[in-house]
């Protein structure tokens, strides 16, 4: 695959924004002080890694192989003000910052989306984003599990 120079941007700002993502996973895993929390975390950062590799590769003008993606989390609990536990305020920022960020992510992926020229690449990317809107839904389930309705 040959690279526009406008896609040859694009892909270093979603690289530059996946290299956030993972180390921001990674910093937010080490804080969080619930257990499940910090599992969560470090699935995510996982699921950011094999998204900074696929970047990589379509830097390369490669396609990589796209899996099945991350498993996906069907549960849908449901907020009812009082839940079993509620979040301390350290681990409610967290969750807020990354659901920001994830709906930031998500977005930029949209754009890209529409400015590759490749099929391939478009899919790639598609599939990528299609991850960290997943990303959003379970840190949202979690929030909402834990007393804090968005």
């Amino acid at each position: 695959m040959k690279l526009t120079e406008k896609e040859t941007m694009l892909l270093k700002d979603l690289k530059n924004s996946e290299e956030i993502c993972i180390e921001k996973y990674g910093t937010y895993a080490e804080r969080a002080e619930d257990p499940e929390l910090k599992e969560l975390f470090e699935t995510i950062r996982s699921a950011e890694l094999t998204h900074l590799s696929t970047i990589e590769s379509l830097m390369q003008g490669t396609f990589p192989m796209m899996g099945g993606g991350q498993k996906q989390n069907n549960a849908q609990p449901a907020c009812r003000g009082e839940c079993g536990h509620k979040m301390s305020k350290n681990d409610e920022y967290l969750c807020r910052d990354a659901l920001d960020t994830e709906k930031h992510v998500s977005s930029v992926y949209d754009t890209c989306i529409f400015e590759f020229n490749d099929p391939g690449a478009r899919d790639a990317l598609n599939h990528i984003q299609k991850e960290e809107q997943e990303h959003g839904k379970q840190l949202y389930d979690y929030m909402s599990s834990h007393g804090m309705c968005a």
